[in-house]
């Protein structure tokens, strides 16, 4: 029995051009009437297509029609029922950040890749930084922090010398973003359920930003992989930490994780779904 599709595609003239020929052989379904959700791009749209159909069951599966595609499967138009069919579906937790102002007011927000804390002024950021209750270092000189999820530690945290984990490892990454001191420090690997605090030093004197930056999803070079998105579970701030902008933070939490967003298909591509 063939699955409904809907097709989906960025703004790139491939994307679009594939788009149109796969609806040709395969036929679309508007997007809450689809079994599967078909996203043709990057990993930058993948990652907004999980976001933007977060509150949907069907789960994602990307195929690459952008430029690196570390979330997406290989392109190709022929046996895609076929494909879907055997695909196996791998979770992506996302974070969820509990950011305090300084003015007491708190922010939350989901994050698929990873939350960033950045400087947002010329002088150095000084972080304390708490897990699970226990501070493991009383201040980090650096231009930022961030905490990265399988799915975007080869995003910004790549960039910033972190560790690439594999898709589906129980661990997050804790990755400074040039720290001065300690000098030599690289970060650390965390349980994936783990309560992370940064505590800004001083903040009346050195305004910070927290950043979510969009999720990258995780690619399978030989197309087997499918992702379906879960939706955020009933209490977001237990789930995965941070994201969303924030000036003036005197503290950002990250507690334990933010849901499941899609699986991947293994032998022909991957499938992600959300988790509510």
């Amino acid at each position: 029995m063939s699955l409904k599709i809907a097709f989906v595609a960025s703004r790139a003239s491939v994307a679009q051009t594939a788009r149109a020929a796969l609806i040709g052989r395969y036929g679309d379904v508007p997007l809450r009437q689809a079994e599967v959700i078909v996203a043709l791009g990057g990993d930058g749209f993948m990652l907004h297509t999980l976001h933007s159909t977060q509150d949907m069951d069907a789960p994602v599966y990307g195929m690459n029609r952008g430029t690196i595609g570390f979330l997406m499967n290989a392109y190709r138009e022929g046996d895609l029922q076929a494909r879907l069919a055997a695909a196996e579906e791998a979770v992506i937790n996302p974070l969820v950040m509990r950011a305090t102002h300084i003015d007491g007011t708190i922010s939350t927000a989901l994050a698929i890749n990873e939350v960033s804390l950045l400087r947002a002024g010329p002088q150095a950021a000084k972080l304390r930084i708490t897990i699970d209750g226990r501070q493991r270092m009383e201040e980090l000189v650096c231009d930022g922090a961030l905490v990265a999820t399988p799915a975007g530690s080869t995003a910004y945290n790549y960039s910033a010398h972190g560790p690439i984990l594999p898709i589906g490892s129980d661990v997050l990454a804790l990755t400074p973003i040039a720290a001065f001191r300690p000098r030599r420090w690289r970060g650390a690997l965390l349980p994936k359920r783990a309560t992370v605090r940064f505590d800004v030093q001083e903040p009346q004197k050195t305004p910070r930003d927290g950043r979510c930056r969009r999720p990258v999803a995780p690619r399978c070079d030989d197309g087997r992989s499918l992702v379906r998105p879960q939706r955020q579970p009933p209490d977001p701030l237990r789930s995965r930490p941070w994201a969303g902008r924030a000036v003036d933070l005197g503290a950002v939490q990250l507690t334990g994780e933010g849901g499941v967003f899609p699986p991947h298909l293994a032998p022909t591509g991957t499938l992600t779904s959300r988790q509510r």
